[in-house]
């Protein structure tokens, strides 16, 4: 019986909130893997799967004491950039970049990268006092810069300018002053025309000028952009149901069931589906959020907050792609899109944030049980 009640232990004071609005959002995403892929099984199984081992994760991770992570949050990024930098040497090479590692299972140590620079830059700056000062600024610089530097070498604009964003959010939120800002802007805007000479690869560069002008190439550059485009505009306000998309089920849309899923939702469930998929997002946002209010410290506090205005960054910066508002550069859709790496290291994420809700709710409980007595 004991065993049993160190068991349920476990479960007390979880963050089901945010479990449910995870669950709820994976559950649609095997919706529309399967409808994305002509119904097959096969690829609905593996979601599943990844869905079954991500809640695990989350579980595990949620009951471990971040203040425990704190700890190993600096090793952790660490063998990051290790795995990056032995992606480099002997990574898998597919469509012309290097982007995957085969140790018994293939996996994409980018992904980890994303998880790495916001969760170590929040253990830092969370344990510092005062303002930010230089010192602090380029550590933190420096954290996010060398992981950057390797996933920009398979070369994987994406996920760079999601590392990067992932790590600036949380520099800003622990106090970065306006005139570090600024300073900030105008070096960007002065390094911008050498990035886009020497640090963009060719068909990087075709890719933000589509946005100008997809039509200019639609059987080529534009094609993607365009017939998602198609799919988003014809879904009307209830869609034309699952499996009955055209722009999928005929193949015209490429990469359906992984960084252009919203399309197909778009197509197949209309403006209704649309919007219950914004209304989870938004909860799941301001849930990040309000967990960031009740943390008892400023580590906590950062994390929180920091995963917040990340997810929101990564809805927007898939559904802009999809719609053609911004470049095609390979994001997913957080939950939805199929891909084993990136669901595991999403749930790894959600599964602090719920440990600092459980934390919290533990030192409560403790302080009243205290108080009482």
């Amino acid at each position: 019986m004991q065993w049993i009640k160190k068991t349920l232990a476990l479960f007390q004071n979880l963050d089901f909130i945010t479990l449910i609005l995870i669950l709820a959002l994976s559950s649609y995403g095997t919706l529309m893997v399967y409808s994305a892929t002509n119904g097959s099984i096969g690829y609905m199984d593996r979601k599943i799967i990844q869905v079954a081992l991500g809640l695990g994760v989350i579980f595990v991770v949620a009951n471990i004491k971040y203040t425990l992570i704190q700890r190993f949050a600096l090793p952790f990024l660490l063998f990051t950039c290790f795995l990056l930098a032995l992606t480099l040497v002997f990574g898998i090479t597919s469509k012309g970049a290097t982007r995957w590692l085969y140790i018994g299972i293939r996996f994409q140590p980018s992904e980890l990268a994303k998880l790495a620079v916001p969760v170590y830059l929040s253990s830092y700056l969370g344990q510092q006092e005062g303002p930010m000062n230089w010192r602090r600024l380029i550590i933190s610089g420096t954290a996010v810069a060398i992981p950057s530097v390797l996933v920009i070498l398979q070369p994987d604009l994406g996920t760079t300018i999601l590392v990067a964003l992932s790590g600036l959010i949380v520099i800003f939120l622990a106090g970065l002053s306006w005139k570090l800002i600024i300073l900030s802007v105008i070096a960007l805007i002065v390094l911008a025309p050498l990035f886009w000479q020497y640090g963009m690869h060719d068909y990087q560069k075709i890719r933000v000028l589509t946005i100008l002008n997809p039509e200019a190439d639609p059987l080529g550059a534009g094609y993607h952009v365009n017939q998602s485009k198609i799919a988003i505009g014809s879904g009307g306000i209830t869609g034309k149901g699952l499996l009955q998309g055209t722009q999928v089920q005929l193949n015209f849309l490429p990469e359906a069931h992984t960084d252009f899923i919203f399309s197909v939702l778009a197509e197949e469930l209309g403006l209704t589906g649309v919007t219950f998929l914004f209304g989870l997002f938004f909860l799941l946002v301001l849930r990040m959020f309000w967990l960031a209010t009740i943390a008892t410290n400023k580590v906590a506090k950062l994390l929180c907050a920091s995963q917040g205005f990340i997810l929101s960054i990564y809805v927007v910066v898939n559904i802009g792609m999809v719609s053609g508002l911004l470049p095609v550069v390979g994001v997913p859709l957080p939950f939805v899109s199929y891909g084993g790496t990136s669901f595991v290291s999403l749930c790894i994420t959600f599964g602090l944030v719920m440990g600092v809700y459980k934390q919290t709710k533990r030192e409560k409980n403790s302080f009243k049980q205290t108080s009482t007595a």
